[in-house]
């Protein structure tokens, strides 16, 4: 039987593994709290019969108030799932914590001060505890600020609601959605007992620099430049809260540890290939 992943919570960035391990010839079930019809996910809460015969398991669902609604929800099955031979959890570099800028990595121990980073760190200690009772492998998946294609630079400068803010001491950590899916093969493809992994690109930088690539690439007009007092007031709740704290993350251990490269390095080499894609000359 060929290798089946269950993926709870198949949104935008679990969504681009399945063609990835479907080229591999694996079975893959995907789950969505309400799928849309014709979508091929299933229910969230009717996911028991395919975690009995996983092979490989993605939790990419966030953790609410309550804590994980997947480890709620499966903890117990998945304790005696016989074929279960990888967990890997999508979490945040969020759970560093504010680092005024400092630089962390795999090893750096997490100091959330968000309420949700919080939540975060007792999810990922929950699976890890759960693979080592199980002696498999797991692998946390900490994701810098997702992008990719429709959820780009480019597409923040169309909608018009676009913000510039002039802070260039304030570098965020990204990573394209492709590098999260092939990282995540490559995670499965090396696993090895409990890692942390950093899914982060090697090129931190202030949000005003990509607009400006994006802006250079698409010959479009840049927003106006503000500082982030001046922007401050009109930031929703969560905006503030991801500009409240300021980290450097690396994540060259995570790299050597999968043996790959990140396909693209950068946000350059990132809104580039978006951008081409979207011009590209439709079949």
């Amino acid at each position: 039987m060929p290798p089946h992943l269950v993926i709870l919570g198949q949104g935008y960035s679990a969504s681009a593994v399945v063609p990835l391990a479907r080229a591999q010839a694996w079975r893959v079930t995907g789950t969505r709290r309400v799928p849309e019809e014709g979508s091929g996910l299933i229910a969230f809460d009717e996911a028991g019969s395919a975690l009995g015969e996983a092979t490989h398991l993605l939790i990419s669902a966030p953790p609410s108030e309550s804590g994980d609604p997947a480890f709620i929800r499966y903890a117990a099955l998945l304790s005696e799932s016989p074929t279960l031979r990888w967990i890997g959890y999508y979490s945040t570099t969020g759970v560093y914590g504010d680092r005024q800028g400092a630089h962390v990595d795999e090893t750096t121990p997490v100091s959330p001060g968000q309420t949700r980073s919080r939540a975060r760190v007792e999810a990922e200690r929950a699976w890890q505890e759960l693979a080592r009772r199980r002696s498999i492998a797991c692998d946390i998946m900490r994701l810098g600020g997702i992008y990719g294609p429709g959820r780009s630079a480019f597409d923040t400068l169309r909608s018009g609601k676009a913000r510039l803010i002039d802070a260039p001491d304030h570098l965020f950590s990204r990573i394209h959605r492709d590098d999260i899916a092939e990282g995540t093969m490559a995670a499965i493809s090396t696993a090895s007992g409990c890692r942390i992994l950093n899914f982060v690109d090697d090129a931190p930088s202030p949000q005003a620099a990509v607009f400006e690539e994006a802006a250079r690439l698409a010959k479009a007009p840049l927003p106006q430049r503000l500082s982030l007092d001046e922007a401050w007031e009109s930031l929703s709740p969560m905006a503030r809260s991801f500009w409240s704290e300021r980290r450097v993350v690396d994540s060259r251990l995570t790299q050597q540890s999968l043996d790959r490269r990140w396909r693209f390095p950068s946000y350059r080499e990132g809104l580039a290939a978006i951008l081409a894609a979207e011009q590209a000359p439709k079949p």
